[in-house]
């Protein structure tokens, strides 16, 4: 582990400095983990275990979150979808590199009025805003799609290596929430998380190229962490697939590192994912790339803070407890 070695980029302070054509060693992270400070931290659902271990290991898993009937509706409607040529067609839906298939499709939250609430759930919401300190809104929304026996998988990441580098996330302050649709389990690509790897920020080599985004959907190869890396950081951490049936839920912070294998059951693996940004953390030019990214992939304007639906106002300070 190194010394951070901060740089000045276009006379701004860059906090995490990546995309360089050196490869420089990861160092801590400069920002908490959690950010609701003293008095204010217990302000919420979660308690100081769940609170704790979110630290600890930069994610917290909730098998059974919401029943089945509530997110089959959902599953429908990825469906009717997938039927819509226009949509298909448009920038927003991301084709599987092997298949041609429907693997993502972003800006949900805008497309779908039952994802808009779904957003704005209050225990979900809750949870988010003890993390971040702070009122939070939707900085980016999507569904990933694996087929059966075509579903391909996502190499190792940091979500925030990408935010900073191509959208101007300037400090470590959101989160993602992540809704399984189906069952997740062993043999249809679950998401993979290195424990604890949220704590050191990697910096990667090699510079952003121009309209990074329309190939990087598909298949991350710049801003993946190298392998030596890689393998210290899952020496040292492990490596954990939460699996659940429809309904689970996984929180995890912006720079846990994750990753997920191609399908290879006749399953399918449907996630749905909803990525919180702390209202004081909005997006500046980005740090390492060329321009920014679609609105649909960082949001610029529609930036205003969440307000909880009111289905369920009673949950809004119901305590949640996370699976160890």
């Amino acid at each position: 582990m190194s010394e951070v070695q901060h740089q000045q980029v276009e006379g701004r302070f860059d906090p995490y400095p990546t995309r360089t054509p050196d490869l420089h060693q990861p160092f801590r992270r400069i920002d908490p983990v959690v950010h609701a400070r003293n008095q204010h931290r217990w302000e919420g659902p979660l308690d100081e275990v769940s609170l704790s271990r979110y630290e600890r290991d930069g994610f917290l898993w909730f098998e059974g979150f919401f029943s089945h009937d509530r997110v089959a509706p959902f599953f429908a409607e990825l469906a009717e979808m997938a039927r819509d040529q226009t949509l298909m067609d448009s920038e927003q839906v991301i084709r599987d590199p092997g298949t041609g298939e429907l693997r993502s499709v972003f800006g949900m939250h805008e497309i779908s009025a039952n994802f808009d609430r779904l957003t704005r759930d209050p225990r979900i919401l809750g949870m988010v805003r003890q993390l971040l300190g702070s009122e939070v809104y939707i900085h980016q929304s999507r569904i990933n799609d694996k087929y059966g026996f075509k579903g391909s998988g996502f190499d190792w990441h940091s979500d925030f290596e990408t935010w900073h580098a191509e959208d101007g996330m300037r400090r470590m302050r959101a989160v993602s929430a992540s809704l399984m649709l189906t069952e997740n389990n062993e043999f249809n690509g679950p998401l993979m998380l290195i424990p604890g790897s949220h704590q050191l920020f990697v910096p990667c080599q090699g510079e952003t190229p121009a309209m990074n985004w329309q190939s990087s959907l598909q298949a991350q190869r710049i801003g993946v962490p190298s392998r030596e890396v890689l393998a210290r950081l899952a020496t040292h951490g492990g490596i954990q697939a939460p699996k659940g049936p429809a309904g689970s839920l996984l929180l995890f912070e912006c720079n846990t590192l994750h990753a997920s294998n191609e399908n290879m059951s006749p399953w399918p693996r449907s996630n749905l994912f909803f990525v919180y940004n702390s209202v004081d953390n909005q997006l500046e030019e980005p740090f390492a790339a060329p321009q920014r990214r679609p609105e649909f992939l960082g949001a610029r304007k529609n930036v205003g803070q969440l307000t909880m639906h009111d289905e369920y106002p009673e949950l809004a300070g119901q305590g949640v407890r996370p699976l160890s």
